[in-house]
């Protein structure tokens, strides 16, 4: 549920949430949902309800209990933004990554227009990093949900890769990660896709990372793209190829707790339950980008919506 990782572009991983469902031709093949059956099947206690969104209240705040720097994957076995994880459990999700501040997160999503729904009642502190899944062409879109978001770290996976991405974008974008599907049923990955957004990645100055070329066993076929590998990381984040292998962590605020000259604590109601819970909210504001400011930057955090419909009403106004 919660520790080192094998998957390259992070160290560990920590899974409040577990489960989810398919919503795109990237999810046909599903990894956490294999390894979930597995796991049911073996009778681990986090997967008594196999596959289904299942939440962990329990395992909060593990990240606390780390002391030396990692940088965390976000919900491996599952979607933070998924429709049936509720606000206030993102919003405890979030506490904790504020609170960690010795810790980098990277909180991966294909449900971007949950993401945009959530995201002005949400903190966006420096040490947490959003990226949005696209598999081909027609989901490019979840890059433009992405660019919406203030976070500090924008980044793309583009895996599995399952066709070429000519129309997407990559301004206000901060790294580009590529891999091929791995494991039974996976689908082959053409080498000119992957130059093609290396290149463009290149020529616009972002971060490019190729994961792996896939096929049935994972690392098969390795990683090595035109003689040699691609293992950056983005430039104002914890580790990059100009650093070495090592994981180094450059900003201030990561050496300690929310500074309170930097933060602020606001009372969110839990509307659903009727309890309170924190949310650490940053007290100053930035602005003149054409994109959402990367600081902290949330004065702060409104009443949330209730229901899904004040949801809709409020996107459309």
């Amino acid at each position: 549920m919660a520790g080192r990782s094998r998957i390259e572009w992070t160290q560990a991983t920590w899974n409040p949430v577990t489960g989810c469902d398919k919503v795109s031709p990237g999810c046909t093949y599903c990894y956490a949902e294999r390894m979930a059956r597995r796991l049911h099947a073996m009778g681990n206690h986090r997967y008594r309800n196999g596959f289904r969104v299942t939440l962990h209240d329990d395992l909060l705040t593990i990240p606390l209990r780390w002391k030396t720097p990692h940088l965390v994957f976000v919900n491996s076995m599952s979607d933070l933004f998924h429709e049936d994880v509720p606000l206030p459990f993102i919003q405890r999700v979030f506490a904790t990554m504020c609170e960690a501040s010795q810790h980098t997160f990277q909180i991966l999503t294909k449900r971007t227009s949950r993401l945009l729904d959530v995201a002005p009642y949400l903190p966006w502190p420096r040490n947490v990093w959003v990226g949005v899944s696209i598999e081909n062409d027609k989901y490019i879109w979840r890059a433009d949900h992405l660019r919406q978001v203030p976070a500090a770290v924008r980044f793309l996976s583009l895996e599995p890769l399952l066709g070429p991405v000519p129309s997407l974008r990559l301004d206000g974008i901060d790294w580009v990660i590529v891999g091929g599907e791995s494991g039974p049923g996976a689908r082959p990955l053409d080498p000119n896709w992957v130059r093609d957004v290396r290149d463009r990645s290149v020529a616009a100055g972002v971060a490019f990372f190729f994961k792996q070329w896939g096929g049935l066993r994972r690392t098969a076929a390795g990683r090595l793209l035109d003689g040699r590998t691609w293992d950056e990381f983005p430039t104002t984040g914890p580790r990059n190829a100009a650093y070495g292998a090592e994981p180094r962590f450059p900003h201030p605020v990561r050496k300690q707790a929310v500074h309170k000259a930097m933060v602020k604590a606001y009372i969110v109601r839990d509307q659903t339950h009727g309890t309170r819970s924190v949310s650490t909210v940053p007290a100053t504001s930035h602005s003149g980008s054409t994109h959402p400011s990367r600081e902290d930057h949330l004065d702060k955090v409104p009443e949330p919506p209730t229901t899904s419909k004040d949801f809709a009403s409020r996107r459309q106004t």
